[in-house]
């Protein structure tokens, strides 16, 4: 019988798609001559918010801005632990202007933010899993921002390399469970990464190639309700398994420019 699994209330940042559009390829993605449907992302955007509200969590909203068509994707704009902000220097320069709203937004809610000297992106890169923070590295997030991290937050950081441009951050490779647990797509680490995920996660949903490509390890979890998207059937099934309740939503239309469900999601642990 798969186990009993409990879901914590989280309080989530959110930026509405308002100005979302490919203007740019900086993944595989972008394809700048791929028409992208406002109106569409728009509706999938608040179906994911409603989707959060309705299984009891917080959600916040940062203003979108002109000019900037990736703000949508809140969760590289920083790391939250214990209610300290890390922000973010973004590696491509079209990018590096959407720190600085971000930046407003904690300081307008009373946090107090750090910003990184090496190029870091947030929680695209830096996944906190219980005990540690997990850290990409390979194609955005620099192993020097790892260990600024390590040392602002004072949590060990496990550094993990990206091999497949696909999967240019750590969370379109991999997503948390819940504090002892994680899902992830072994091929889009290094050998020895993958060792590292094998000894600390023995239990871990491994995902096929097919789901991480239809996004499903940018899903995001409450410790029982997975937001999923639907594409990613197989790794659904695999969750259910373990006593996981996966909630399909559908963010394809930000998938032109490889985002997706953790993309749009910034998480506010205080």
């Amino acid at each position: 019988m798969p186990e009993s699994r409990v879901a914590r209330p989280r309080r989530y940042l959110v930026c509405e798609p308002r100005f979302f559009a490919v203007r740019y390829a900086i993944n595989p993605w972008m394809r700048p001559d791929l028409p992208v449907d406002v109106s569409l992302a728009r509706r999938q955007w608040l179906s994911l918010v409603d989707a959060y509200r309705r299984h009891g969590h917080t959600v916040d909203t940062v203003e979108p801005l002109p000019g900037l068509p990736d703000m949508v994707f809140a969760a590289n704009a920083a790391v939250v632990v214990e209610g300290r902000v890390f922000g973010s220097r973004f590696h491509a320069p079209e990018r590096r202007p959407e720190s600085v709203p971000y930046e407003a937004w904690f300081k307008a809610q009373g946090f107090d933010v750090q910003y990184p000297e090496s190029v870091c992106e947030g929680e695209g890169d830096l996944v906190p899993a219980g005990r540690w923070i997990l850290a990409g590295t390979g194609f955005r997030t620099t192993p020097e921002a790892h260990r600024e991290v390590q040392e602002f937050f004072g949590v060990p950081v496990i550094g993990l390399t990206l091999v497949d441009p696909y999967f240019y951050h750590l969370d379109t490779a991999l997503f948390v469970l819940d504090e002892e647990n994680v899902a992830y797509y072994p091929e889009a680490f290094s050998p020895g990464s993958r060792e590292v995920l094998e000894r600390l996660y023995p239990d871990a949903v491994l995902a096929t190639r097919e789901d991480a490509m239809a996004f499903g390890l940018n899903s995001v979890s409450d410790g029982r309700h997975v937001f999923v998207p639907p594409g990613a059937a197989s790794l659904a099934a695999r969750l259910a398994d373990r006593g996981y309740v996966p909630v399909p939503v559908d963010l394809s239309e930000f998938h032109k420019a490889g985002g997706g469900i953790k993309c749009c999601t910034q998480e506010i642990r205080s």
